[in-house]
């Protein structure tokens, strides 16, 4: 399912007053799934080297410093090198309290670090926000029902709910 992180679908915040909107919103969805439990975050980088730096500057490494390097995927299907990838997750542990990921979620509000997700230790329920909101999966659709019309006023009113 996937809610928005601010009013009318907006994609951006504009001001504090914004930020604070879609810092709460991504808290509330997080402490409703993971309050008092422990969960994994995981952040992402990419190379065009297995060990190379990032292809692109973002502050995963400043915001994300406990993250160890978790796993590597490597696409090489095209012959030619330089348009191989090698997207690299980190992952840490650690128990959830509101606010604990905040300089994580405020960077993806303003799309200045992309595909974050945190999730139980047993994988069954992951929060994955973006600039513009988050997508969840929960671990069954009566899970889902109920987050659905808890914050309904927080969902598209597209037909597709994208």
């Amino acid at each position: 399912m996937r809610f928005h992180s601010l009013p009318d679908s907006k994609r951006y915040p504009e001001s504090e007053d914004e930020c604070a909107i879609v810092l709460n919103r991504y808290n509330t969805i997080l402490d409703e799934l993971f309050a008092g439990t422990d969960v994994f975050v995981v952040t992402m980088d990419w190379s065009n080297t297995p060990t190379g730096p990032a292809g692109y500057p973002t502050p995963r490494q400043t915001l994300h410093p406990d993250g160890i390097r978790w796993w590597t995927e490597s696409e090489q299907d095209d012959p030619a090198p330089e348009f191989h990838t090698h997207t690299r997750l980190y992952a840490d542990r650690r128990r959830w309290h509101r606010g604990c990921l905040d300089g994580l979620l405020r960077a993806v509000a303003d799309e200045t670090l992309a595909e974050v997700f945190v999730a139980d230790t047993e994988l069954r329920r992951i929060h994955h926000p973006y600039d513009g909101g988050a997508d969840v999966i929960l671990a069954t659709a009566a899970e889902r029902d109920r987050m659905r019309d808890q914050h309904a006023d927080w969902l598209s009113s597209h037909p597709t709910g994208l």
